[in-house]
């Protein structure tokens, strides 16, 4: 299945510079990093893509399917940057709560979210409160509401902001793991970190437009000569904003 945005322009009032642009873009296969400074689009592109707005001009498709159609709804699921726990609910029922709202029967969500949970590692915590999760174990749940109506096409919006460390890498392997089972995922981030060693494709946004887009190797040739491979992406990514004239 092909995600497509073309030529979509969006602006969250009238009258105001778009935050969006005329853009066009098609999700590859795999694991897609997303990356740009604060401000640049990044959260929008994702919730356009996730139909969760709509552009002002332009389409977002799934094939043959329009973003405002159930089926699309279906097949692609968005993780957005804050994931709120509710307190009365335990790990089990939220995910399953999410996938009822996707249109799961309740026996398939209570179902779905069992195994989805296992999939990023919590079935030791199906039954705890919500509320009692560290950061790193909500967002894990978070993706686990993302997964638990088995889309195709993923939409993760800064999932590793906050986390420490150990849990950022817990959640790459994970993610890294989803996209081996042939799950198209699109990660956005603002830290060149996030670009981790699997991913195979770069997109670069700023100001709104589409200043690099292509695999991972394309991305890393703009860094300049004389940087080790750990620094090779940081470097990559800040000669790309130079060149385009960015305030960062």
């Amino acid at each position: 299945m092909t995600l497509r945005i073309t030529s979509c322009t969006y602006a969250y009032r009238r009258r105001r510079p778009p935050v969006i642009a005329d853009l066009t873009y098609e999700l590859a296969g795999g694991l897609s990093i997303l990356l740009g400074p604060n401000g640049a689009g990044k959260s929008t592109l994702l919730k356009l893509a996730a139909s969760v707005l709509h552009p002002k001009s332009g389409s977002v498709t799934l094939d043959s399917l329009g973003s405002r159609t159930r089926e699309f709804r279906k097949a692609v699921a968005w993780m957005p940057q804050e994931i709120a726990s509710l307190p009365s609910l335990t790990v089990r029922e939220w995910v399953a709560y999410v996938g009822w709202l996707k249109g799961l029967s309740k026996a398939e969500a209570w179902q779905n979210a069992q195994s989805s949970l296992a999939r990023v590692e919590l079935s030791d915590r199906l039954d705890m409160k919500t509320s009692s999760l560290s950061g790193g174990q909500m967002r894990r749940v978070g993706l686990a509401g993302a997964l638990v109506h088995s889309a195709r096409i993923l939409l993760l919006d800064e999932p590793t902001a906050g986390l420490d460390p150990h849990q950022r890498r817990v959640f790459r392997d994970i993610v890294g793991n989803l996209g081996a089972d042939g799950v198209r995922i699109l990660l956005s981030t603002h830290d060149v970190a996030d670009l981790a060693e699997e991913a195979d494709h770069v997109t670069v946004l700023n100001d709104g437009s589409m200043i690099h887009d292509g695999p991972t190797r394309s991305f890393l040739s703009h860094a300049p000569t004389g940087f080790d491979a750990a620094r090779a992406p940081e470097a990559a990514y800040s000669a790309l904003l130079a060149h385009h004239g960015a305030d960062f």
